[in-house]
């Protein structure tokens, strides 16, 4: 039966089954994402009545005393160690919760507290929807926002006696305990919502079933979430609905005594799903077996479209990141294990950032995607007859591919330059000419023939589009600031910074007046410009520059780029850059299962020009390739033709100052710089990635100082 239902409602529908996984894919990631927040919330409130309770019996001390005598005396206990128990406990198991600190035991000790409390004194509703709580986080631990989940697996593998047991029962109670704990919630609930329903009052007591709370509801409305919390059905909807409900009635003055901890009590189910004995747990369970496919790689279908994404950068990672949900089989196949985001390359080879700070791990991206397959390989051939893609390491056959190899440097026809005149393309790159730039500072304070300090101390750079802009303006920082008073037999601030540029001014592509702004900025950095200068060779201690020879230990190239050689792979024909054409559909002409995009592509999708080599381009032209083949897997065809939408322009010169093109909207200086840092840490992948960068560069921004000045190369000059 199973299988019928399978083949009628999936395998027949293929618009059913690609909109199904991406709807449940994108509905537990969202849940997912938010679930930490949730958590937080909860040991806040929780942790916010527990401190506010402590400090008003710290601050009358006596009336403290008083009222454990009186109001609520607890016969195993005296007064005064009831009230200095209540409080340690108040005080100190509110900051570890509140940090996540301990959490497990912290909340029993509370949870022990609060029945105390509810049984010897006056019971309410809020003891016992802060006891489910604090029962949720002594049985599942705390979420993602603690200090429990970032120091656990440490703490676990160190030699702490009990550490390693104590974490594996905690873990143990995680996977199997907290579902059965759901599943008393449940019931607890339904029994709660039944007894204000008056359905059953014989239950009723005040000590274990917080019925006051749902009193304001309507007795229908009640047996109906009743039988929903009883069969376990649709646990996020009925946790939506019922929170708005009775947060409604608190809103309308229906419901003076609800407290927060009752409406995140409910939500619990939203977060964390019915539990076990629930009808989703057998939906979920259908939808896993013939959907989702989400346990093991193993268990994702062979029937299911192989797509193969050749590239980690911006257009490969876009495409594979939107069609992770969809019902296919990805690959993506890349020479390096992360992806770099090379705008910001340039800052590690100025030493402001470190490589980590702008590379993330692709695997970390699809932990929790089974059909993604990550291959650490050099594609060396494709081919188009039997489907197959070659690597280093074997070969993969594909029913869809995308290339998406970006670009590396182009000395035009002059390669004897590379040795003398590195670019910046990759992590490598940038490490070596960090390397270079500081060593070049380290050997002028060694050396006492002043000519060579002059020459260690003039830095080429050659090539006036951004990165060249943004190399130049970086490096001119560093020296003045960022070294400044370190060295006894120079001043930093004298070395030359020439930056070459073979057409009229720097920043071709921006406006004239932009263009201008910019050169301003550079000159302000104290950057020589040499515009329309041709460099005609490169050399060991020298670059020809027309007729000028500029004696340099230091030549940089940022002129140009080639595309990958994936024209060769695929035996097609390419421009002069070596670009693939591809027609409206980012396809390659002659084969409708292989798309091209990013640098790689030659492509007049920008109202019939060629479309830039930007970030923003191929993460368009990723996105939009993945919603073709979406399209194209539910049956509908293809989507409209690929229209690139230029988002703008943007360089920054220095710490303070930057250029932005966005059309009829142009702007320069500090504003600029602020946008420019807003939209790049935006742009980077991963939520420790901004974090650090923002750390990275507001202290070097306060302290002038650049942290990350490590030579770790061993090439010689």
């Amino acid at each position: 039966m199973e299988d019928v239902i399978k083949a009628d409602f999936l395998s027949k529908n293929p618009a059913l089954r690609v909109a199904g996984r991406v709807w449940i894919k994108g509905f537990k990631a969202a849940i997912s994402l938010s679930r930490p927040f949730w958590d937080f919330l909860a040991r806040f409130v929780l942790a916010q009545a527990l401190l506010a309770s402590a400090f008003v019996k710290l601050s009358d001390w006596q009336t403290a005393i008083a009222l454990a005598t009186f109001e609520y005396p607890v016969p195993f206990m005296s007064p005064v160690m009831t009230a200095q128990t209540g409080l340690a406990i108040e005080l100190i198991g509110g900051i570890l919760l509140l940090l996540g600190l301990m959490t497990r035991g912290a909340s029993l000790a509370i949870a022990i507290l609060l029945a105390v409390s509810q049984y010897y004194y006056i019971p309410t509703d809020y003891n016992l929807f802060a006891i489910a709580l604090l029962s949720w986080f002594f049985v599942y631990g705390a979420g993602a926002f603690s200090i429990d989940r970032v120091i656990g697996k440490g703490v676990a593998d160190s030699a702490l006696p009990l550490a390693a047991p104590l974490y594996a029962f905690g873990q143990m109670m995680t996977v199997y305990l907290s579902p059965w704990l759901l599943f008393v919630f449940r019931l607890w609930l339904a029994i709660t919502m039944l007894i204000s329903a008056e359905i059953l009052p014989g239950f009723a007591n005040a000590m274990l079933y917080p019925s006051g709370s749902f009193a304001p509801i309507l007795p229908a409305i009640l047996i109906g979430f009743a039988a929903f919390a009883f069969l376990g059905i649709a646990g996020s909807v009925f946790a939506v609905t019922l929170a708005l409900l009775l947060t409604g009635t608190d809103f309308m003055g229906f419901n003076p005594s609800l407290t927060f901890a009752s409406i995140l009590m409910v939500l619990v189910f939203l977060f964390h799903g019915s539990g076990q004995i629930s009808v989703d747990r057998v939906i979920g369970h259908w939808l896993e077996r013939n959907l989702l496919f989400d346990r093991k790689h193993n268990a994702v279908p062979d029937s299911w479209p192989h797509i193969v994404i050749i590239g980690g950068g911006f257009g490969g990672l876009s495409c594979a990141m939107k069609l992770k949900d969809m019902p296919v089989r990805i690959t993506l196949i890349d020479r390096n294990n992360f992806h770099l985001f090379q705008p910001l390359l340039y800052q590690v080879a100025t030493a402001g950032l470190s490589p980590s700070d702008v590379a993330i791990p692709i695997r970390s991206l699809f932990r929790n995607d089974r059909n993604v397959r990550i291959l650490l390989g050099e594609v060396s051939a494709i081919d188009r007859g039997t489907q197959t893609v070659t690597y280093n390491g074997g070969s993969t056959s594909y029913d869809h591919l995308v290339v998406a190899t970006g670009a590396t440097h182009s000395y035009f026809g002059k390669d004897e330059w590379a040795p003398f005149a590195p670019g910046l393309k990759r992590v490598e790159d940038a490490i070596n000419v960090r390397g270079q730039v500081l060593r070049a500072f380290e050997e002028a304070e060694a050396s006492n023939d002043p000519e060579q300090v002059k020459r260690l101390l003039t830095f080429v750079i050659v090539g006036g589009g951004p990165t060249g802009v943004e190399l130049a303006g970086a490096i001119a920082e560093l020296a003045r600031f960022g070294l400044a008073d370190e060295y006894r037999n120079f001043d930093p601030a004298n070395a030359r910074v020439i930056l070459v540029q073979s057409g009229p001014r720097v920043l071709l592509p921006f406006p004239e007046s932009l263009s201008e702004n910019a050169a301003q900025s550079l000159r302000d950095l104290g950057v020589e410009l040499l515009l329309g200068g041709r460099v005609t060779d490169i050399q060991d201690g020298y670059v020809q520059v027309g007729e000028d020879r500029i004696e340099t230990e230091t030549v940089l190239w940022a002129a140009g780029v080639a595309a990958s050689p994936a024209g060769k792979w695929l035996n097609v024909e390419t421009d002069r850059a070596g670009r693939v054409p591809t027609d409206e559909y980012c396809r390659l002409q002659d084969n409708p299962n292989i798309y091209v995009i990013g640098d790689t592509a030659s492509t007049n999708a920008w109202d019939g020009n060629a479309v830039p080599g930007l970030a923003p381009a191929a993460k368009q032209a990723g996105l939009y390739v993945a919603s073709a083949l979406r399209q194209q897997l539910s049956g509908q065809g293809l989507p409209p033709a690929y229209r690139y939408k230029h988002q703008g322009n943007l360089a920054t010169i220095g710490r303070k100052a930057a250029v932005a093109d966005f059309g009829k909207v142009k702007f320069s200086g500090t504003l600029a710089w602020w946008f420019w840092g807003i939209v790049h840490v935006g742009f980077l992948v991963g939520v420790r990635n901004r974090a650090t960068v923002l750390i990275n560069w507001i202290w070097n921004y306060f302290t002038l100082r650049m942290g990350i000045r490590l030579i770790t190369n061993d090439e010689q000059k």
